[in-house]
């Protein structure tokens, strides 16, 4: 069995076409990384995941903007009306990407070559200025489409698995997973696919399953099936009728929470929508989207639609009177895929794009993250490196004579603090003596030894005084310090 026969329409570096910026060296930056690049800076070795920094050094001159899916979309509008000028049952994938079923308009355009050479030219006429041409693709099922679409290809009906075996794991797009099949000797999607499906669901759960079916070249979700849901359909009358984004957004985010609510009431998750609008004036617009199941992600390409049919050229007159929802398309909900540790890995992209922001305001250096180092005290044993950067590899594990052993203290002091000790007596600070009521050690450590100005004779220990505080104490020659204190 092969997927439904889809045609994908995909539009290359649609982040920098949507923003104008085809001509010159351009980055677009989303967690403050590449996400998207122009030919030019492409030529000049700018690649999607590099860090700004990165990326500028490698093209000096090179224009970097922020991502701003909003824009996106509402570039891509005037793409999906031409092609739903050949069938109405076009689906966004994301601003950039659209599929159609090509089973009614390949018959009425004498097949699918002739379908994708009349859809290739009629998108390349809507593209923005100096945007690269289209390309498009057919094959079994949206995944397969894509990936042909990408080399502008028409893969024969049911050839989709042969066409999709020598793809690497890392186009599923689940880079974890990716990881655990590479490290597992599993490198391309026809290694994938010659496995027991049982046997990879039952070690890979859903989301492996998932894959194995994608790597088969069966979709996990065709077009053209759908499990008929209960009436899950919301609409809200807007009166007065919304004339701006924002009014209509802020209804159409409650829209989405009420149906994101109802999908899990019943155990379902919605893989595509049908926004509907109705204008004042009698007039009717509708839209598919392809979804996650996420219902916040509903609510955001529920907006870039809004933003898409208001700002258009040839908007309908007037302002929105009701908004509709339909869920056209649901599937059992298998519930969040969490980090092997447990962990949500949506909230987990949420804080590294707040951080990356913070970045981007305050500058790379502003946010680090610790990481195991090697060393003797506690202060060497971590090092700070800025929050998006790949630590260089340490040697956390190699033996260090000396080494404090654990627990390691809950506070590091950056500036050690002068002490005094007198015989089975401490003073810190100059402040009260108190009684040392335990202590471990001596850890004594010869450093620099080779190297007369560097050289360093020193002796940690560890305390606890009659008031139940505990230090780590140096001496280096006749002076004590605090060097850490425990919780």
């Amino acid at each position: 069995m092969s997927g439904v026969r889809t045609l994908v329409v995909w539009c290359p570096d649609w982040p920098v076409a949507a923003a104008g910026l085809c001509s010159p060296p351009a980055a677009v930056l989303a967690g403050g990384r590449v996400v998207a690049c122009s030919a030019v800076a492409r030529a000049e070795g700018v690649a999607r995941g590099l860090r700004r920094r990165q990326a500028e050094a490698r093209c000096p001159g090179l224009v970097v903007v922020d991502h701003d899916p909003a824009a996106d979309a509402r570039a891509f509008e005037p793409v999906v009306v031409v092609v739903e000028s050949f069938t109405p049952e076009v689906e966004i994938v994301r601003p950039g990407v659209c599929a159609v079923a090509t089973r009614g308009p390949s018959r009425y355009f004498g097949g699918d070559d002739a379908l994708a050479t009349r859809v290739a030219m009629a998108v390349d006429s809507a593209l923005p200025k100096g945007a690269p041409a289209c390309r498009v693709g057919v094959a079994d099922g949206p995944f397969a489409a894509e990936r042909a679409a990408r080399q502008g290809l028409v893969v024969p009906a049911g050839s989709s698995a042969a066409f999709l075996a020598g793809f690497p794991v890392a186009t599923l797009g689940d880079d974890e997973l990716a990881d655990l099949l590479v490290r597992l000797g599993i490198r391309t999607l026809g290694q994938l696919a010659s496995l027991p499906a049982p046997s990879v669901l039952a070690r890979f759960g859903p989301a492996g399953g998932a894959a194995h079916r994608l790597a088969r070249g069966l979709d996990e979700r065709p077009l053209a099936s759908r499990i008929p849901p209960v009436d899950l359909t919301v609409a809200a009358e807007l009166d007065p009728p919304a004339d701006r984004v924002e009014t209509a957004a802020f209804v159409a985010k409650g829209l989405a929470d009420r149906l994101h609510d109802a999908l899990i009431a019943q155990g379902l998750t919605a893989t595509r929508v049908l926004v509907e609008a109705e204008w004042e004036h009698g007039d009717r617009l509708g839209r598919r989207w392809r979804l996650d199941g996420n219902g916040g992600r509903m609510a955001e390409r529920v907006r870039w639609q809004l933003d898409g049919w208001m700002s258009a050229a040839n908007r309908p007159s007037g302002g929105i009177t009701l908004l509709r929802l339909v869920p056209e398309e649901v599937r059992p909900d298998d519930g969040r895929q969490l980090g092997f540790w447990g962990g949500d890995r949506a909230a987990a992209e949420r804080v590294a794009r707040a951080l990356a922001r913070v970045q981007g305001m305050l500058g790379p250096d502003a946010v680090v993250i610790a990481v195991p180092a090697g060393g003797r005290s506690p202060a060497e044993q971590v090092r700070l490196v800025p929050w998006g950067e790949r630590p260089a590899v340490d040697a956390p594990v190699r033996p260090w004579p000396g080494r404090i052993p654990a627990p390691s203290p809950a506070t590091v002091h950056s500036v050690p603090i002068p002490a005094e000790v007198v015989d089975a007596r401490l003073s810190v600070a100059g402040g009260a003596w108190s009684a040392v009521a335990a202590w471990a050690g001596p850890w004594p450590v010869d450093e620099h030894w080779w190297d007369d100005a560097a050289h360093r004779r020193r002796a940690r220990w560890q305390v606890i005084t009659a008031e139940g505080t505990a230090h780590l104490l140096s001496q280096l020659d006749d002076r004590w310090e605090v060097e850490a204190t425990y919780d």
